[in-house]
């Protein structure tokens, strides 16, 4: 089955949707864990082949930061968070107010803010997408990472043992007193678990 042809357009508005109260949820939780107005911007979403996510990212080569969960329960699948260093550099120093001390190096301080951030992220847009759907999405322990985008698709093709052929992209943008951060989220699905996610939608995927 090609996932791209005849992609219904009410599928990309349901997944827009989703990015949308995601963004809203995530902007919400980091405004009360960093104690200032954080604002995202409207979410560009679509879908695109697994085989084009490093791509997007700059290409399998290009040095990246991931957040990386695995999704578990009804429709499991891959989770990444992704930035440039120079993005997650500008993260922490804009957003979460911490003292940048080297362009190069992330400190213990950084990385643990990097961490925090990134997983309510992943949990903000997961529980999203969780409460459309009435199914059951675990996510587990995140796990943080700076490495060629190739290797850590890598490790989540590792860690899961399969990896689904699409994935859903959710572009985000952070806003801060004018100051924009721009990061890349990939839900990347199980073999069968869109299916799931559609059908539970009341849209099923041969629409």
């Amino acid at each position: 089955m090609d996932l791209f042809k005849g992609f219904a357009d009410i599928k990309i508005d349901v997944l827009k949707e989703v990015g949308n109260i995601g963004a809203g949820n995530a902007a919400t939780a980091l405004s009360r864990l960093l104690d200032k107005p954080i604002d995202m911007a409207v979410p560009k979403v679509q879908m695109l082949p697994f085989e084009a996510v490093a791509d997007t990212v700059g290409g399998a080569e290009s040095v990246v930061l991931a957040v990386f969960l695995r999704v578990e329960g009804d429709a499991p699948g891959n989770l990444f968070f992704v930035l440039s260093p120079e993005a997650a550099k500008k993260l922490v120093r804009r957003l979460a107010g911490i003292h940048v001390e080297s362009e190069e190096e992330f400190s213990e301080m950084e990385w643990s803010a990097l961490s925090e951030i990134g997983n309510i992220l992943a949990g903000s847009y997961l529980s999203s997408l969780a409460d459309f759907t009435s199914l059951a999405m675990l996510p587990t322990v995140p796990a943080l990472a700076m490495d060629m985008a190739g290797a850590i698709l890598g490790y989540g093709l590792l860690q899961s043992g399969e990896m689904g052929d699409s994935a859903l992209l959710i572009d985000t943008t952070f806003i801060e007193d004018q100051q924009e951060v721009e990061g890349q989220f990939f839900l990347i699905p199980d073999p069968e678990s869109f299916d799931k996610i559609f059908t539970a939608l009341g849209v099923p995927m041969n629409d």
